[in-house]
């Protein structure tokens, strides 16, 4: 299947995809060179692993999980794999996000400093509650095949609007634990004075930044949407109800994929 633009895709996904592994990169250097490294020993080497799973997990992964369905070369697949592979990329964000707390709460613990003290503390565990209530949803509505199709077409907004808002806020929370970071961590120099610790650090903000506007951008351009969730689309904006048009075009779809996998079936027998 043909998808409009497709020169102008094919460069937002390789610039987001190279804008999201500069920044992994980053926030592994700064923690490796300008800090005491990774460790899980309740140190700063553990608190370390906070910001570089937030942002490999909670930024990266999440992000590509947005744009999974905008792939034209997986157009041909069925929808359920689509489904538990963006699915699966958002699971493995909670996981390492919640890996990534757990080593804040440790490590706070380890030197007697308070915890949830912080706006950043309050938004991010809020977040991750929220993208914890998303998956939970997603799984129960599009994975599991027992809601009718007219309840998954009226949730399909929110869902997408709550995965939108919860990427979003990933990248507002990051940039307000990494400012704050520095804030208290550089000394002499200050942070005010610019050292080179901070000007690197404010880069990987900038790539943070940049990475979430381009992820957004591909996930809102209607004409690069998956042709089955524009039928959705259509089914939702129809007013809710069974439209038997839209209805039908699903069916058409859903069979022939069914009908395309037995051939192919087939024809790998054969050979």
């Amino acid at each position: 299947m043909a998808m409009e633009n497709l020169k102008t895709f094919l460069f937002s996904l390789c610039s987001a995809a190279a804008v999201g592994i500069v920044a992994v990169i980053f926030v592994l250097r700064w923690v490796l060179h300008y800090k005491e490294g990774l460790a899980w020993d309740g140190g700063l080497a553990e608190f370390n692993w906070h910001p570089v799973l937030m942002v490999t997990g909670f930024v990266f992964l999440q992000g590509m999980a947005i744009i999974v369905y905008r792939l034209p070369w997986t157009w041909t697949y069925s929808k359920v794999t689509m489904k538990f592979i963006h699915a699966g990329l958002h699971f493995v964000a909670f996981v390492l996000a919640v890996i990534s707390t757990v080593a804040v709460f440790d490590f706070h613990n380890a030197a007697k400093i308070p915890n949830m003290y912080s706006l950043h503390s309050w938004l991010g565990l809020a977040i991750l509650l929220l993208h914890c209530l998303q998956l939970v949803l997603g799984f129960g509505l599009f994975l599991l095949p027992v809601a009718p199709m007219a309840w998954r077409a009226a949730f399909m907004p929110l869902h997408v609007y709550t995965g939108h808002f919860v990427f979003t806020s990933v990248i507002a929370v990051t940039l307000m634990g990494i400012t704050e970071k520095l804030i208290f961590g550089l000394r002499n120099p200050a942070y005010k004075d610019s050292p080179a610790e901070a000007v690197f650090v404010n880069v990987l903000g900038v790539l943070l930044v940049a990475f979430g506007a381009l992820i957004l951008w591909i996930a809102t351009r209607a004409s690069w949407k998956r042709p089955s969730d524009q039928l959705l689309h259509t089914l939702h904006t129809s007013g809710g109800g069974e439209d038997p048009k839209a209805l039908s075009q699903l069916s058409e779809e859903s069979a022939a994929g069914d009908v395309r996998r037995r051939s192919n079936k087939l024809e790998d027998q054969v050979h």
